[in-house]
């Protein structure tokens, strides 16, 4: 399916990713149509599960280091306040060699955790991609939409498709107010041909809710059964619980059962970053990033339930799922991380570094004694410029004092006589 990599927004990154998961997609779709069940909703739940067991191993490791950073971060925020308002070069060299300091005691480093959220987005942003347009990914579910596509433009393969093909459908859409906005620039249609046309062909009637199915039949009454019979299906398998998976919950200010959706949505992210954060030490909120953080993770639920009522149907469903999924792996994660040591944690971290030490040829690495000794270093190196500074500033001072005696001597300080008599010197001496 080469839909993706003729979209605009489709990278080089994302698009391999999310052709992947469409693939995992596509055949749980069939797998449930093995037992009649043809229902986007209900595979988008199996989709989230699979997904979540996929990534499940990188989850563990992304909250074990996190909990190393919990127990880590008191010592890191004393130093922080040790060098609280130091902007000077000297202290940010020794705020920054005992921080290193205790990341090497925990053998872990600042970036300890950031290779498994690096590995993670491509696939989040990938799975959006997919979720939000189901039929370009799902080939099974495109089928459908392809036959409508076949009949309203009188042809019999997307090779056919030439510019204009789409003409009246775009027309159609315009005319009876179909919202293209969406990841892709779905109304832009200018030499587009071939596959690529009937992709966007497939995109507009993908946004086509079931009163503009029954239009679409009224303005092309040649295909009126076609659209009719594939519209029936479509419907079924976008209609969960009652729900249009493509529209967006948000119709208006008129309460709908699709604003469950983004209301789950949020309550259930919420209840899970509530459990995610339960196993970590509380952050100070003068601690950097403290505040931050806290109004994260008010804020990220209500963003949640804003998107959800903005977006179709069909990712809100995702989201509920994902949470959801996240709550009950979290309480297993949760009761497996209390049972860890952090003593055999921190050893298994040296361990690993050590090996990695040893392929490039590099002895094994002394975590307290590293840590200890680049301390000592530093400081040994601070205090010797200390001894110098006070011994020049002792010299100086003797310097001012052997002066002042000599051009005072057997007058009153500041009085007349001593003033003459440190002219006299003066002369005396330079005359020499």
């Amino acid at each position: 399916m080469n839909y993706l990599v003729l979209t605009k927004t489709g990278g080089a990154i994302l698009g391999p990713v999310a052709q992947i998961l469409g693939y995992i997609m596509d055949a749980l779709f069939r797998f449930t149509s093995m037992f009649g069940v043809m229902n986007i909703g209900l595979c988008i739940i199996l989709f989230t599960l699979v997904v979540k067991i996929l990534m499940f191993p990188l989850t563990i490791k992304q909250q074990k280091s996190s909990k190393l950073m919990s127990v880590m971060q008191p010592e890191i925020q004393a130093i922080q306040n040790k060098y609280k308002g130091k902007t000077d070069n000297d202290s940010m060299m020794k705020m920054k060699v005992e921080t290193d300091a205790v990341y090497e005691k925990y053998g872990t480093s600042m970036t300890g955790g950031c290779l498994q959220l690096i590995i993670q987005m491509p696939i989040l942003f990938a799975l959006y991609r997919v979720i939000y347009n189901i039929p370009a990914y799902v080939s099974t579910v495109k089928d459908y939409f392809m036959n409508v596509v076949y009949s309203i433009s009188n042809t019999s393969s997307a090779a056919s498709l030439s510019e204009g093909a789409a003409t009246s459908l775009l027309n159609f859409a315009n005319d009876n107010n179909v919202v293209l906005t969406g990841m892709n620039a779905i109304g832009d249609l200018t030499g587009v041909t071939g596959e690529a046309l009937g992709n966007k062909m497939v995109d507009i009637l993908y946004k086509l809710n079931p009163a503009q199915w029954n239009l679409l039949g009224q303005a092309f009454p040649d295909s009126a059964q076609v659209i009719a019979d594939n519209s029936a299906t479509i419907e079924r398998m976008n209609s969960f619980m009652g729900i249009n998976l493509a529209t967006n919950p948000w119709q208006g200010l008129v309460p709908s059962l699709a604003w469950l959706i983004p209301i789950a949505a949020g309550l259930s992210q919420w209840y899970s970053t509530k459990l995610m954060t339960a196993n970590q030490q509380t952050q100070s909120e003068e601690a950097p990033g403290g505040q931050m953080m806290k109004q994260m993770n008010v804020m990220m639920p209500l963003m949640s339930v804003f998107f959800c009522f903005t977006f179709p149907a069909a990712v809100g469903i995702y989201w509920v799922a994902s949470s959801a999924f996240q709550i009950i792996q979290q309480i297993g994660v949760n009761s497996y991380l209390n049972k860890i040591d952090i003593d055999e944690m921190v050893k298994t971290n040296i361990e690993k570094a050590n090996k990695k030490r040893a392929r490039k040829g590099l002895p094994p690495q002394k975590i307290n004694q590293n840590a200890s000794a680049n301390l000592k270093a530093y400081q040994a190196k601070a205090d010797q410029e200390e001894e110098q500074r006070t011994e020049k500033m002792e010299k100086v001072k003797k310097q001012v004092k052997e002066s002042s005696n000599y051009y005072n001597d057997n007058a009153k300080p500041g009085s007349l006589a001593s003033k003459a008599n440190m002219v006299a010197k003066y002369n005396e001496k330079h005359n020499k």
